[in-house]
């Protein structure tokens, strides 16, 4: 069994949807795990924001001009009068649940609720089409099976009994379709895996199942080794592992999200990415093999804020960086690079909305200073930093950026340096010439 996912570019039209519809009637018993169709997520976030203000006008434009969209591609999706009919009566009743928002109280937990029409919307709308061109399908709904804990992880155990059991009672059916991103947490109220939770899903749903091979269909052909949004002749890459695989996606890499790298790692089910305009194009394999040793990749992330703490108390003082981190603990804020000297210590984060009460805790141990608009740039590949003449190369392309932290050995994948965001872009093309 295959587990395929389509992202929301991949669903984002009724042409799109026919389209997948092509990709997943192989022969063989696949799962199809489907995001919300482009640009819906981002409006029903809009609404819930009009509902929350009570801004009910407002709540009702967006309202119907999302409903007026979804109208418009039934009428382009489905050939019957029968399925088109079944089409517009589910966007009734979808949007009809959404507007009684503007009725009745709207908190802050409502918004989940309405966040998930997304998902349940494509889902639905791309079981109805497989159905009228008599595909054997059967929609599982994720609320059915997905779950989070009271940590926000999920419920690995809970999961797989719960998704076997699907799979059991619809056993006559050649397609399976989910919902990617939707979930319910421990209370049985209905939640999500966060923005790019439909990859997580996906690897979530292929563990649950044992599959074959979990793929991950977007609009870009495989992980590329450089980011074609800024650099010319980039290439996609035919193979990374895991490890590569997840240090990319978490430092920049867009096409796959980082969460959803290790489960399939820990089950040892390969990964693959591939690109719904260009199916034939082979794309990315990412899978336990390290293969050849050297540089494979670069990415960058934005929005990173480098946060300096220097205290003359620091010095051979045990404890100190214990205490630097129960803060950022306290606060739920990931670290993502460190350095430290003998009365400093720098570090980055990227998640900034406790950046004050972090602040005014640090500055109880030293001078705490706070540089924003930077970018980490990550360098990846197979033992690259144990490697002779790896560091000379990656440095020597940057020797004409100024470069504010290294972190060097603490990965065998990975050689991240932070530079400021202005000068990312020629960093990234100076690194491209040079290392490729």
């Amino acid at each position: 069994m295959i587990v395929l996912k389509f992202g929301g570019t991949s669903v984002g039209s009724a042409e799109r949807m026919k389209e997948v519809a092509l990709l997943v009637t192989n022969g063989k018993k696949n799962i199809v795990v489907l995001s919300a169709m482009s640009g819906t997520t981002n409006t029903l976030v809009e609404i819930a924001g009009y509902l929350y203000k009570k801004n009910y006008e407002g709540a009702i434009e967006q309202i119907l001009g999302l409903e007026e969209k979804y109208n418009k591609t039934i009428e382009e999706l489905y050939y019957s009068k029968e399925f088109k009919s079944k089409g517009r009566e589910l966007i009734q009743s979808h949007f009809n649940y959404i507007k009684s928002f503007t009725q009745d109280m709207f908190t802050i937990y409502e918004e989940k609720a309405i966040l998930a029409q997304g998902e349940l919307i494509s889902t639905a709308l791309f079981h109805f089409l497989l159905q009228e061109q008599g595909i054997n399908s059967c929609l599982i709904p994720a609320l059915n099976f997905m779950r989070i804990d009271k940590e926000n992880e999920p419920d690995s155990f809970y999961i797989k009994e719960n998704i076997q059991r699907e799979i059991k009672e619809h056993n006559n059916c050649d397609i399976f379709i989910t919902q990617g991103f939707i979930c319910r947490n421990s209370y049985g109220e209905i939640d999500n895996l966060k923005r790019g939770g439909s990859d997580y899903t996906a690897s979530l749903v292929g563990v649950g199942v044992n599959a074959e091979e979990i793929q991950i269909w977007t609009d870009i052909d495989g992980m590329h080794n450089n980011d074609p949004r800024f650099v010319e002749n980039t290439y996609p890459l035919s193979h990374i592992s895991f490890d590569e695989a997840a240090e990319l996606a978490y430092f920049g890499a867009k096409i796959l999200h980082p969460s959803s790298i290790l489960p399939a790692k820990l089950a040892n089910i390969p990964v693959r990415l591939k690109n719904t305009m260009q199916p034939e194009a082979e794309g990315t394999l990412v899978s336990s093999k390290t293969g050849i040793e050297g540089i494979k990749a670069i990415a960058a992330k934005d929005n990173i804020t480098a946060v300096k703490i220097k205290s003359g108390r620091m010095l051979l003082a045990y404890g100190f960086m214990r205490k630097v981190f129960e803060i950022f603990e306290m606060y739920k804020t990931p670290i993502d690079m460190i350095t430290t000297s003998e009365v400093a210590v720098s570090l980055t984060i990227d998640e900034t909305q406790n950046l004050a009460e972090i602040t005014e805790e640090l500055k109880k141990f030293g001078t705490v200073e706070i540089d924003t608009d930077l970018s980490i740039i990550c360098i990846v590949g197979n033992f690259i930093a144990e490697s002779k003449g790896h560091a000379l190369q990656i440095f020597d392309a940057l020797q004409n950026i100024p470069i504010r932290m290294i972190s060097y050995g603490g990965s065998k994948h990975n050689v991240s340096v932070l530079v400021n965001t202005s000068d990312k872009v020629e960093a990234l093309r100076s690194l491209n010439e040079k290392l490729f």
